[in-house]
């Protein structure tokens, strides 16, 4: 006689994000939990990491006090193996045409050790596994705010089992979505001057799982590298500004996210020192005189299309 089945309370994509976990080389069960509860409460930690959570506060003094126990441990001296906080978290910044990319993927792909293109010392796989299945969500930083940017379902994540995971444990915030409404999305942030980066996380299985589209205003990544946490690599490109087609009228400035843009002696200038290449002015420019070019400082763009054919001619 066959036993009937116990009810099980785990949920089915947690079960998922569970199967994931047992199959990604060095994942431990302290990661996994890691990516449980950032996934699982993904505004209750985004809140704090921005501030905008009431116990955010004393959070970062018992982090700041923590730190200075640290630095006067002499056992806790620099470490090269000590991952920063950046290493574990953080985006890389993509253009439009980039970003169109990672949510037009009719395959499953598997990039491995993109240093060359993330540079960083974690998280920096594109494994992509049912790259279809794309959830719109409410933006985190965005709903931490009391005036946050409108509209709000703007971050995009991509493949299993990081949708379906979102999907089931924040319903009320979230929606599947296909491929165009994905792009349509892109295309109206990119219209609002806002950038997309590709996110990456060591606690989601060490790789890319979402794309969110930030404003200077809410984003706490883009704030956090403000602040000198490098959680953002450019994209791979820098901005020109070609002298003999700018009429200095200034349009573009303000539209640079990064405060990479000032008009000086009647023409634009581009820092490169803060430039990104997110590519958002470049369309300000009534005159086309900016342009993005390759950055050879720079670590490589995030371009999927190259990076699987670079990949395919290797074999």
């Amino acid at each position: 006689m066959r036993r009937p089945t116990r009810p099980s309370f785990i949920r089915p994509s947690t079960r998922a994000f569970m199967a994931a976990a047992r199959h990604t080389p060095g994942y431990t069960v302290m990661d996994w939990l890691h990516g449980y509860i950032y996934g699982r409460w993904t505004y209750l930690y985004i809140g704090i990491g921005t501030g905008g959570h009431p116990i955010a506060g004393p959070l970062k003094r018992l982090a700041l006090a923590a730190g200075r126990l640290r630095r006067s441990d002499p056992s806790a001296a620099d470490n090269p193996q000590r991952s920063t906080f950046a290493d574990t978290y953080h985006g890389k910044v993509v253009t439009l045409e980039a970003a169109q990319q990672l949510i037009s993927v009719e395959r499953d792909i598997d990039l491995r050790n993109l240093e060359h293109v993330i540079p960083y010392a974690l998280a920096r796989d594109i494994v992509m596994r049912q790259p279809d299945h794309i959830v719109a969500l409410e933006c985190p930083c965005r709903a931490s705010r009391a005036n946050p940017c409108l509209p709000l379902d703007v971050c995009l994540i991509v493949g299993e089992p990081f949708a379906g995971f979102v999907l089931e444990h924040h319903s009320s915030r979230s929606r599947r979505i296909t491929a165009g409404e994905a792009a349509e999305i892109l295309s109206s942030e990119h219209d609002r001057g806002h950038v997309h980066h590709a996110f990456f996380k060591d606690a989601m299985l060490g790789r890319f799982y979402a794309i969110c589209n930030c404003c200077t205003c809410c984003c706490g990544a883009m704030g956090a590298h403000r602040g000198g946490v490098p959680m953002l690599a450019p994209s791979g490109y820098t901005c020109r500004a070609d002298p003999d087609l700018c009429i200095a009228c200034g349009a573009c400035e303000p539209s640079c996210p990064f405060g990479a843009l000032a008009l000086a002696d009647d023409a634009m200038e581009v820092d490169p020192a803060l430039c990104m290449g997110c590519g958002v002015c470049v369309d300000r420019c009534p005159q086309g005189a900016l342009t993005l070019s390759l950055d050879p400082a720079a670590s490589l763009p995030l371009e999927l299309d190259r990076l699987l054919a670079a990949a395919e001619s290797a074999l």
